[in-house]
């Protein structure tokens, strides 16, 4: 593979993640030229580390260690929520769009504690093993999206972000 990133790569990809983005209900950054600069830091984070973690964040490691910064983010949609765009803002509310607003730096969530799931919930008061609910499957939860689906292994592909199985959790 190439060392550097070519401009075919990234209008490649710029175009699949806008798609990606509309076909979704996301927003990408109004600013091309902004939004093809991530791209580039994208793809060469994928060159450099086989995986296409975020350009404004370090990774550091294996890939399991950095599935949480892998683009989308599972801090996007807690950002747009909160400020209206991702931390790198990639990603950005309707209403940034409409009214014309710039991002503005904003705290990396990545450190903070993470919010327990509800299995974790549910060991922590001392019920494991009990036997809560009777579900015919466990329940998995992409934790990109937060799209929950019943079945024996997680989906190899979110149906609604498009991230990999990898980036699923076992809610219950």
């Amino acid at each position: 593979m190439a060392d550097i990133v070519s401009e075919s790569m990234i209008e490649e990809n710029f175009k699949e993640i806008k798609e990606d983005a509309q076909n979704s209900g996301y927003y990408l950054n109004t600013d091309e030229k902004f939004v093809k600069e991530l791209v580039s830091g994208i793809l060469t984070n994928r060159m450099r580390y086989g995986f296409e973690s975020c350009p404004c964040r370090l990774t550091i490691g294996k890939k399991e260690n950095n599935l949480d910064i892998i683009c989308p983010c599972d801090y996007r949609d807690d950002d747009i929520t909160e400020y209206g765009y991702c931390y790198c803002a990639l990603y950005v509310s309707e209403d940034v769009i409409k009214n014309n607003k710039t991002p503005k730096p904003i705290p990396d969530r990545r450190g903070m504690k993470k919010e327990k799931s509800l299995s974790e919930t549910f060991e922590d008061k001392n019920i494991k093993g009990m036997k809560c609910l009777d579900l015919k499957y466990p329940i998995f939860r992409c934790k990109v999206c937060g799209y929950l689906c019943a079945r024996n292994t997680p989906p190899e592909k979110c149906p609604i972000c498009k991230a990999d199985s990898e980036r699923f959790e076992k809610y219950i």
